[in-house]
Order: structure tokens, then C-alpha cells, then sequence
């Protein structure tokens, strides 16, 4: 092993990229749909190492001196991320008029989301100290370059770090303790542990006890969580989910009104002549290839599918008139709360849109250099002003989640009153036959582990599920799989840590172990400990 270590911090030139895009690949492997995640104790190790070779030559400047390191963040993220999300570019082949733009998804995006691993690996090498201390400012410095990853241009939070210690319930327990960041930063440090298997001395042993301690009572603490068995069910409420697998150059062909909704009430049926029993009738994103209110045949429709006391919750485009002298009109990717006589209750508007794929970024500019959003809609949607939880005849209120809103900690809860449950609806149907909707799951499922809520999935096409509030998946439709999914609904937890504190907690662990680092750097000069 040491001979390894030697010669990975020795490399140099195209050699060391090569090596650190390779291991950054690799990496990806930890996360869904594989969840391979002792790849990461080669792999982080290797970040380490080339970070340190990356000296810089003596006398050098300030900036001089960080870029090799910033090189090998750059590196080692471009591949992790080509690796992981290759398949945006999926999206782009719906229409082949986008296709041109698929070097753009598969290689401009991941450089650019590298570039944050890039100051990650600048920041550390910043406060590099020989021995463990230099896995510790790797923790903290890659940490936060995943946190600005998750918040700066909107927030791009996927597959961020942390969730390489959640691929089974018993792991993802600590999230409702310090959310995805804390563990981002625990994650960080336990895969970096295997450098110092090689390094003498009692700090190391500390170091590697510490880590031992963070992996081991992570799933302590997620098997204490879940000893108490499963979560109790809502008494009086079913949940019927639909999922259409409606081909995406499908979904906005206004022609076919007709034919959409008639599957969607078809497939509600379920083979019967009524929704016997059902409280909650759920479809999915964009259900329907027109503005709902503009055809009262199909709030008629919907009012005769729906028996006494049986609510629909749907995926919608929502219009709003524009007052003034240009009048127009704003489209919103919206939820509809429906009750039985097809009057719509209540509405939330979407609002984290997906840059270029529901709105275009700078879109006066952008727009006439002949740049477009995926979805063929004239402007592109409008923002929703706010989070908001609705509330459905009967009393019960939720929390609406559209798409990939679901996929950014500490932002999925509107304040005021708690909700008794979250919903997610979406259309995986861009990236079938790819990780994208299996990703998609696994951190949608981390919120209900964060807030203490069970949290139910309608996909078009993807993964629809209900998932308790430890993130346990009681009941699944796979990945093009058409049908419909009827289950009860679990109940809540008390409010979690992480939902009465956010990201509190995640700043105070990094104060802390910046201080220890302060210490140990101002200190123990001598290198003995």
C-alpha cells in the first residue's frame, strides 16, 4: 500500500488527471442505482494522495501555489460527475432538435460542477498539515464546496456527497440528526481513513478510531431508529397512485387531450367501475397536455370518476392571466387538489424550476442567440412566489413537491404548521433506461428521513412509491412498469432535529472541527500528535 501511495503522489502531468478523472469515475459507483460504497475507501484515498503531490514549486504565488491541487479537485470531479450524471443528456434525445446540445449536458455541465470540487481541493490544500490533519481540512473544505454546489446559481445539490452513506434505511438515520450536509462532511473524513493505514503515530490511530467510530455508530444509531419496527398507518386513508408511462413526445401533443385523460381515468379504475375505498387519487407531473381549466369536460370527466369522499391530487399546468396592456398570460408547473365534484380546492405553483428545462436562464438574451427549454412551451413556465402546504377536503394537508424540488435539503417544508405527509410528483419519463429516476428516488427519500415525514412518489414514468418517514419504501411501481399503486398512508414522526434546526447543526460541527484543526495546527508543531 505504501508503494501505491508513493506512486500516486509522484505523478505528474497528464498522468495525475488521468488518474484523478479515473478515480473520480469510479466513485460514481458508490451511489444509485449501485450504492457500491466501499469503492470509496480506494478511491478518496487516491484525491489524497494526488493532492499530496501537488506541490507547488518553491517561492511560488498565491494562486501559483493552489493550482496544482485545484487541477486535481477539477480532475477527479469532472470524472465523478461524467460518471454520474451522463445521463441528462438522455432528455436531449426526445427531441432531435436538441441533440446538438448533448456534449453540452454530458461534459460542459460535470466541468462546471467540478469546478466547486476544484476550490474544495484549493481550499484544503490551503490548510494542508502533514499527518491526519490534512483529512480533516479535506472533510471541511470538500464539504463546503458540496454546500455552495448546493445552494450558489440556484442549487444543483444531485448526488452530493453524503448520500454515499445512505444506501440502506439503517444508514440514513443520522440525516435526521445533521441532514445531508453533516453527513457530507462525516463522509468526506470516513473514506479518506484508509491513508492513514500507512501513516505512523498515535494521531493517526486517533484519526482512524474516530472514523470507525463515525461509520460504526451511524449504524448503530440508524438500527436503534428502526428497532421500534414499522410506522403506524393513518387510519381511514388509501392512496391510490397512477402511473401512465406516457412516452415524453407524447405528453404535450395537445391532439390528444381525449386520449390521456381517458388513460388516466382508466388506469384510476383499475379494472373496476369504481374507486371503492379510495380517500386519495394521485397522478402524476403535467398530467394533462392543456390547461386544466380550459376544459370543463375534463373537470366533468374527473367529477364523474370520483366517487363521495375520494379527493384527486394532480399534476398540472396552471394559467394566469397577465393584468395590464400586454395582457398574456403566465404558465405554472402546478399540483391541483381536486374533490369530487371537480372543483379545484387548492393549487401550488412549482417553485425551483429546472434551468433550460422548464425556463431559460438570462431567456431574453439566451433566448435570441435561439436557446429554448426541453418542454415546448411558448416563454417557458413562471416561478411560483413561494413554498406553501395545502390542505384536501377532508382536512389533511401535505406538502407539494414537484420533480426534482424534492432533491434540496432543508427546503422541502414550507414554514408554519407542520404537514402530515409529502408529495412528490414528477416525470422520469426524460430519462428512462438510465440511473436518472433511481437517483432521483434515493434522494427524494432522504427528506422524509430529514423532516420526519412520510413522503409518497407519482411518477409518469420513474419510480412511484410510498416511503415512511425513516425513508423504508413499504410499496414501489418499477421504472416503466404502467399501473397503479394502492397503499395506506403512514403517519408522521415527531418534528426531527433537522427540521426544528436546518443546517444549524452542520455549521456547528464545521466551527468545531475547524477549531480543533486551528489547534492542533498552532500547537503540536512537533508532529507528535
Amino acid at each position: 500500500m505504501q508503494g501505491i501511495a508513493n506512486a500516486i503522489v509522484v505523478l505528474w502531468g497528464w498522468r495525475r488527471f488521468a488518474v484523478a478523472v479515473i478515480a473520480g469515475a469510479l466513485s460514481a459507483l458508490a451511489f444509485a442505482p449501485f450504492g457500491l460504497f466501499p469503492v470509496l475507501w480506494l478511491t478518496v484515498p487516491v484525491f489524497i494522495w494526488l493532492l499530496d503531490g501537488a506541490d507547488a514549486d518553491e517561492g511560488a504565488g498565491f494562486i501559483r501555489r493552489l493550482l496544482p491541487a485545484a487541477v486535481v479537485g477539477f480532475a477527479f470531479g469532472l470524472g465523478f460527475f461524467v460518471a454520474g450524471l451522463w445521463w441528462i443528456g438522455a432528455a436531449l434525445l426526445v427531441d432531435p432538435g436538441f441533440a446538438w446540445a448533448l456534449p453540452i449536458a454530458v461534459l460542459a455541465l460535470p466541468a462546471a460542477l467540478a469546478l466547486f470540487w476544484s476550490l474544495g481541493a484549493a481550499l484544503a490544500r490551503l490548510a494542508w498539515i502533514d499527518g491526519w490533519p490534512r483529512l480533516v481540512a479535506f472533510a471541511v473544505a470538500m464539504a463546503l464546496a458540496e454546500w455552495l454546489r448546493g445552494h450558489l446559481f440556484t442549487g444543483f445539490p444531485w448526488n452530493a456527497f453524503g448520500y454515499a452513506l445512505t444506501p440502506l434505511p439503517v444508514m440514513m438515520q443520522s440525516a435526521s440528526l445533521v441532514g445531508l450536509w453533516g453527513l457530507t462532511l462525516a463522509a468526506f473524513f470516513i473514506f479518506a481513513m484508509p491513508v492513514l493505514l500507512i501513516e505512523p503515530g498515535r494521531g493517526a490511530r486517533v484519526a482512524i478510531a474516530v472514523a470507525l467510530v463515525l461509520f460504526g455508530g451511524n449504524i448503530a444509531y440508524g438500527w436503534w431508529r428502526l428497532s421500534g419496527g414499522p410506522d403506524p398507518m393513518v387510519a381511514g386513508v388509501t392512496l391510490r397512485i397512477v402511473q401512465p408511462v406516457i412516452p415524453q413526445d407524447e405528453r404535450w401533443e395537445v391532439a390528444k387531450p381525449d386520449t390521456i385523460v381517458g388513460r388516466y381515468v382508466t388506469l384510476s379504475r383499475n379494472g373496476a367501475p369504481a374507486l371503492t375505498g379510495v380517500t386519495d387519487l394521485i397522478w402524476p407531473e403535467s398530467a394533462f397536455p392543456f390547461l386544466l381549466t380550459d376544459h370543463p369536460e375534463a373537470l366533468s370527466a374527473i367529477a364523474d370518476l370520483l366517487p363521495r369522499g375520494t379527493t384527486l391530487i394532480t399534476g398540472a399546468a396552471r394559467g394566469e392571466r397577465v393584468i395590464g396592456d400586454d395582457g398574456g398570460e403566465l404558465i405554472y408547473n402546478s399540483i391541483y387538489v381536486i374533490d369530487d365534484v371537480g372543483e379545484i380546492r387548492a393549487a401550488y405553483d412549482k417553485v425551483h424550476l429546472v434551468p433550460f428545462g422548464e425556463y431559460v436562464p438570462f431567456g431574453g438574451l439566451l433566448r435570441h442567440l435561439g436557446l429554448r427549454q426541453l418542454i415546448a412551451l411558448p416563454g417557458g413556465f413562471s416561478a411560483g412566489e413561494s413554498r406553501r402546504t395545502l390542505t384536501t377536503p377532508d382536512g389533511s394537508s401535505f406538502e407539494p413537491l414537484i420533480c426534482y424540488e424534492a432533491i434540496f435539503p432543508g427546503d422541502v417544508v414550507a414554514p408554519g404548521a407542520r404537514p402530515s405527509w409529502m408529495l412528490n410528483v414528477t416525470n422520469d419519463a426524460w430519462y428512462d433506461g438510465t440511473p436518472g429516476p433511481y437517483q432521483h428516488l434515493a434522494e427524494a427519500r432522504l427528506r422524509a428521513v430529514e423532516e420526519g415525514l412520510p413522503l409518497v412518489r407519482a411518477a409518469n414514468s420513474g419510480v412511484s412509491a410510498v416511503v415512511d418517514a425513516h425513508g423504508r419504501i413499504l410499496a414501489a411501481l418499477p421504472v416503466d412498469e404502467i399501473g397503479t399503486l394502492d397503499s395506506g398512508l403512514p403517519a408522521p414522526l415527531p418534528a426531527t432535529p433537522y427540521a426544528r434546526f436546518g443546517d444549524w447543526p452542520f455549521w456547528g460541527l464545521m466551527m468545531v472541527v475547524l477549531a480543533l484543526l486551528g489547534v492542533r495546527k498552532f500547537t503540536y508543531s512537533d508532529g507528535s500528535l
